[in-house]
């Protein structure tokens, strides 16, 4: 059982069933090659720009004062030693399915149904999140002209006041309290991504291009408000206090991974892939960090910890009016997120049940519109139905870690990819020795944080404080570890950075995070040796 645990699909057998189409012999042929390098870089903008600029990235100018903007410089490095390997898999192994594919590949099944898992997670509940976000600058948009809806429409049970409970209509002795609009963009985005690839394109594209356009002249007119007072201390809590808008700046850039689950979409997806990633993480990193520095510039950074940050900058220096334009733009940046999640969604489970990890009927493909219809139905229930009822405090810290334990696996996956020739015809990942590298920076790792890493290490304040550690402790054996085999195997330099770098951001989440995360793997497991590991194609066949 151990060995069958860590059955691989080869990659020639991926990719030869992607060449013909299948899914299982009930599908009805193959998807539509219709994305090019500018689509794939609106999906990546459209995943990016989203409800971390309008709401998140004022928590995080909170707790970091204008050195937030190096915090987005660190996770920009970050991702993109993740894209780079990202780029490297999405170049060898060109179908969909994302990190679940490519671990399936180099580390096997077991190793692939988690990674699939945690990625359900960060889709779903990322989703649910940004859909109750759109409904709330949806309704600030309606409120902008006169046609607030009623809050028992606009609400959920557990922040419903004791107004909105008297208002609401009753069944019985029970009030009626959901979010409609969080359900309605739901059900729209959901028949966006199931009617087709070329209309959720030419969707994606027209709003990015606007949210881009309001983005800009946001910083623009921002600049002529800035006082660069406010920019000083920089970093007013010390480095610490910018640490602590990880969960809230990494938010911001999830999703750039979502435009390797169109591989099989894209006219060229060894070439535009790569391109695609790397394009718009470049531009959403430079928007980010001017956007920090125009919000911090306008007001005191202790000001910043509102829900609209950008509507609240522009409220202080008495220009009303751009507010209404900023919540158009919020709706739209919602919207297109809510898009790119709900296209990649359903290609990762399509994926999964290529091999009968899932039913076959996820990787249905609809004769008409080449999508996969089931999985895109079932992905639109799973978070409509959540958005009308649920108020969720814990996702963007949740979302964040899901998508930071696949990054590791794909950037470990790098690791375990038997080097190839030079290729000219598609991206190849760049080999750096690290065996005296690695080292190096863990030395001057450990130099320049001694501090926090003794307090860190310090068991004087008990249990208490010493449980909420434990993230930082398995961080440490493993930094170990991999230091040691980058010294005797000289492993490549970018993907032991990217393991390490997003290792380390997860141990700045907090450990009930970890916790909820581990409940949901615990689970994933439970289905998965119920289920998947009997049905697996490879139980009965070797790829």
């Amino acid at each position: 059982m151990s060995k069958s645990l860590f059955r691989r699909k080869s990659l020639s057998t991926i990719l030869k069933d992607a060449r013909e189409g299948l899914t299982d012999a009930h599908g009805t042929g193959s998807l539509h090659r219709v994305l090019k390098v500018k689509d794939l870089t609106a999906m990546g903008i459209a995943a990016v720009i989203g409800a971390g600029i309008f709401s998140t990235i004022g928590e995080a100018s909170f707790h970091g004062g204008p050195g937030v903007s190096v915090l987005f410089i660190i996770t920009a490095i970050t991702c993109g030693f993740s894209a780079l390997c990202y780029a490297e898999f999405a170049s060898r192994v060109p179908v969909s399915g994302s990190a679940y594919t490519y671990s399936y590949v180099t580390f096997g099944e077991l190793a692939a149904w988690v990674i699939g898992w945690s990625l359900i997670l960060e889709y779903a509940i990322g989703n649910i999140a940004v859909a109750i976000s759109w409904s709330g600058y949806f309704n600030n948009l309606l409120s902008g002209i006169g046609l607030p809806l009623p809050g028992w429409l606009i609400s959920n049970y557990d922040n419903a006041t004791p107004e909105i409970l008297a208002a609401a209509p009753h069944i019985g002795s029970i009030p009626i309290i959901l979010n409609l609009p969080a359900f309605l963009i739901v059900v729209f985005i959901t028949w966006l991504a199931y009617v087709g690839i070329q209309e959720s394109k030419r969707s994606a594209n027209f709003m990015v291009a606007f949210k881009i356009l309001v983005i800009l002249f946001v910083i623009v007119l921002g600049a002529f408000y800035v006082n660069t007072d406010n920019w000083h201390p920089f970093m007013p809590n010390g480095f610490s206090g910018v640490l602590k808008g990880v969960s809230a700046v990494f938010f911001a850039y999830i999703g750039f991974d979502a435009v390797s689950t169109t591989a099989e979409e894209c006219t060229n997806p060894q070439r535009d892939l790569p391109r695609g990633m790397f394009y718009s993480l470049i531009i959403c990193t430079i928007l980010y960090i001017l956007i920090s520095l125009v919000l911090t510039g306008m007001v005191p950074f202790t000001q910043l910890k509102v829900s609209d940050p950008l509507a609240f900058v522009f409220d202080a220096v008495n220009l009303k009016w751009v507010s209404y334009i900023i919540s158009v733009s919020a709706v739209i940046a919602t919207t297109t997120v809510l898009l790119v999640f709900q296209i990649g969604q359903p290609r990762i489970w399509m994926s999964m049940s290529r091999v009968a990890l899932l039913p076959k009927r996820f990787s249905k493909i609809h004769p008409r519109f080449k999508t996969p219809s089931f999985a895109t139905i079932i992905t639109g229930i799973l978070v409509g139905v959540p958005a009308l009822f649920l108020n969720l405090t814990i996702v963007t810290d949740l979302t964040s870690i899901g998508t930071l334990f696949a990054f590791i696996l794909v950037c470990g996956g790098v690791l375990l990819l038997p080097r190839e020739e030079s290729n000219t015809q598609r991206f190849q990942l760049p080999y750096i020795n690290g065996q005296w590298i690695v080292p190096g920076l863990i030395v001057l790792f450990i130099i320049l944080f001694h501090t926090q890493i003794g307090d860190k290490w310090s068991f004087a304040g008990g249990w208490d404080v010493w449980k909420h550690n434990i993230p930082f402790y398995l961080f440490t054996i493993v930094a170990i570890l991999i230091t040691i085999f980058s010294f005797l195997r000289k492993l490549s330099l970018i993907p032991v950075l990217g393991l390490l770098s997003c290792f380390y951001l997860m141990t700045e989440m907090g450990l009930k995070n970890w916790i909820v995360f581990a409940i949901w793997l615990l689970t994933g497991l439970v289905i998965y040796f119920s289920y998947s590991y009997r049905n697996s194609k490879l139980s009965t066949a070797k790829a």
